[in-house]
């Protein structure tokens, strides 16, 4: 089989191709109004005329539509909801995202107040139907619709996720004259009105964008042979095509997830158990936590809106309630901008000057100094840019950096800047779930990670790092390395047992042969938010002493009061075929001498070539490892040496 894993980036587009146990890897700048062309140039380049066994696929093009990148215009949206709440998704929950900002924003409201129409229809708490939809009424409603040009719909009814029969029998009538529908009931069928609407609205603006970018990708890739194309979702793993352009929120944090799964999944071949996952490339760096093989899924998320040191700031964006991998995201990548504020204090980020221009040492015209140019005049990275021929330009860099200051006082001080950014990020997947990150490896990865993955360990107590094969592109080449995977929810569960074993049922129709994954999302009676706990055995009061520990060790207290199950939910993991991958062996170390800027002064270190390590060999460090699409640097106190699947092991 010729298996090929795509990862679009905001400023390389990462492509693996495997074929007979041989790997090839590339990078190619993303194209960013047109990400499939970028995607069509590498495989062109690359496969020679070969034919495509099997597609992987994943993108951020759904978070970045909803940032008004990528030159796409969100489609116009309109929404059907019950009488009298027609302006809840306006409204919202009156968050105060940033308390003392007078002149605050909220982001655009994605249905403006002339295409939410009110519906006549209700249904009570517990489900029953006090008023059916009359299909006239929803007749009515959609001839204004196409009148106003719409083009996507959302209906979101009060307790649908109880019963949704008002919800499908409106689906029926519109899908008549509507191509793209969101129904709350199949979109995300839990409580609370606004953020099952926000969900909703967010798909159906999504649907047209992702539903066009699919059909354009397989459209564009049907000359390469004759197969579905896989994309991998929030919740760490992959969907078909299909389910992406129907539930686009599936695909929302695509991207990053793909980088926890190859952590998480190359742990598990070298024997580790706990993993933080560190993913570091042009534009953000990505941490997330797998323990004890596991990693940590959240329901609640945010899109489009604003960070604090990778902290979503709630109330800024758009809310979504759908399945993620845990995850924690600064503005700290090798594009990230290097200035100074008003009163002279040097900061990074969070603007990136992405792939056009790039970093000022590109010679693309980026005007702007940013990390990368700083590891360049450090001497972290070399003049040739790893994976290509293309000459990175110190001198540029020099000058960039020289408008700030002293250019390489100024390059170690954004240097520590983002080392405590990311630092942060990492903390927040770990000391603030009640975990410890110097019990858990630092597995460093993506274009710019290995550069700093040891330096952030150091600063969080961390003693061991590994660097994974092929790390510019370890995202990509974990799409290898995932499951199918497919979920499905139920609220307010009345039998438990019956309850899981219908959603397992409705989930059987999608895959083959899965194994199944439960969880349920639990909260003391009152309180306001849930936490999701894992389900190894379908007993409530297991269920219960599982969310008490768990609420313990997250919030440091217990309750003494009754728990509310509110939400069941079932992963379906149907496993794949994984790819076996010839490890090739050094049997002579190779290295050259070059000059590090370290603390203050300049040093003689060994440059050492990755593909010559013996392995066993202990390379010590001050030192720097090179490769196509990534460089690690080794700092004092630490050594390395190669391990058995070809991985770098740093011990302090």
């Amino acid at each position: 089989m010729l298996m090929v894993s795509v990862d679009i980036g905001g400023t390389f587009t990462d492509i693996v191709i495997i074929e007979n146990k041989n790997v090839g890897y590339y990078k190619v700048p993303t194209t960013p109004k047109n990400p499939e062309i970028g995607v069509i140039n590498g495989l062109k380049k690359y496969l020679n005329g070969k034919r495509i066994d099997e597609f992987l696929h994943a993108t951020t093009i759904a978070t970045n539509s909803l940032l008004g990148q990528y030159g796409l215009e969100l489609p116009k949206v309109a929404l059907l909801t019950t009488y009298g709440f027609k302006d809840i998704i306006e409204i919202g929950r009156q968050n105060r995202p940033e308390l003392y900002n007078l002149n605050f924003h909220r982001p655009r409201v994605l249905v403006p107040g002339n295409l939410r129409y009110e519906v006549n229809e209700r249904t009570d708490v517990n489900g029953e139907i006090i008023e059916s939809v009359k299909e006239s009424e929803i007749k009515n409603i959609a001839e204004r619709m196409l009148e106003k040009n719409v083009e996507s719909v959302a209906v979101c009814y009060l307790h649908s996720y109880k019963n949704p029969d008002n919800e499908i029998l409106t689906k029926n009538i519109i899908g008549k004259r509507f191509k793209n529908v969101s129904i709350s009931s199949e979109i995300s069928p839990e409580p609370r009105e606004y953020e099952r609407m926000s969900t909703t609205v967010v798909n159906a603006a999504l649907s047209p964008v992702i539903s066009n970018y699919v059909r354009n990708l397989e459209l564009s890739i049907k000359d390469f042979g004759d197969f579905d194309i896989k994309i991998m979702s929030n919740a760490g793993g992959l969907i078909f095509s299909n389910e992406a352009s129907e539930k686009p929120v599936n695909i929302i944090e695509s991207g990053p997830a793909a980088g926890v799964i190859a952590a998480s999944e190359f742990a598990k071949i070298i024997g580790i158990n706990n993993v933080i996952s560190f993913d570091m490339g042009g534009t953000t760096a990505k941490a997330g936590t797998v323990l004890n093989g596991n990693f940590e899924i959240t329901s609640e998320y945010e899109v489009g809106g604003l960070s604090h040191h990778g902290r979503i700031i709630k109330g800024s964006g758009y809310p979504v309630r759908f399945p993620f991998i845990d995850l924690s995201e600064v503005s700290a990548g090798g594009g990230t901008v290097i200035w100074r504020d008003s009163a002279g204090g040097l900061n990074i980020g969070p603007w990136s000057a992405g792939s056009d221009p790039g970093p000022v040492c590109y010679n693309r015209g980026g005007r702007y100094p940013t990390i990368t140019d700083s590891n360049l005049v450090l001497g972290i990275i070399g003049d040739k840019m790893s994976g290509s021929d293309f000459k990175l330009r110190r001198d540029l860099s020099l000058k960039a950096l020289s408008k700030l200051g002293n250019p390489y006082e100024i390059a170690e001080d954004a240097v520590r800047l983002a080392i405590l950014e990311m630092a942060r990020g990492i903390r927040l997947v770990t000391v603030e779930r009640g975990l410890d990150p110097s019990d858990f490896t630092l597995f460093g990865f993506g274009g710019a990670g290995p550069q700093f993955a040891v330096r952030i360990a150091e600063e969080l107590g961390i003693k061991r790092v590994i660097i994974p094969p092929a790390p510019g592109v370890f995202s990509a080449l974990g799409l290898a390395y995932s499951d199918m995977r497919y979920e499905a929810r139920k609220s307010y569960p009345e039998d438990l047992e019956h309850d899981f074993d219908a959603l397992k049922n409705k989930l059987m129709v999608k895959l083959k042969n899965p194994g199944f994954i439960m969880y349920a999302d639990c909260r003391y009676h009152g309180q306001g938010s849930e936490l999701t706990v894992p389900v190894n055995e379908i007993n409530r009061d297991k269920i219960i002493h599982d969310f008490e520990n768990l609420h313990y060790k997250t919030f440091g207290f217990r309750l003494d009061r009754p728990v509310d199950i509110v939400t069941i939910r079932v992963f379906a993991v149907e496993k794949r075929e994984k790819p076996r991958i010839n490890i090739e062996k050094g049997s002579k170390m190779f290295f050259v001498n070059r000059k590090l800027y370290i603390n203050g002064s300049w040093v003689w270190i060994k440059v050492y070539s990755r593909n010559s390590l013996i392995e066993g060999e202990n390379i010590p460090g001050p030192c720097v490892i090179e490769e196509d699409g990534s460089s690690t640097f080794i700092p004092e106190n630490w050594n390395a040496h190669t391990g058995k699947n070809n991985e770098i092991v740093v011990v302090r």
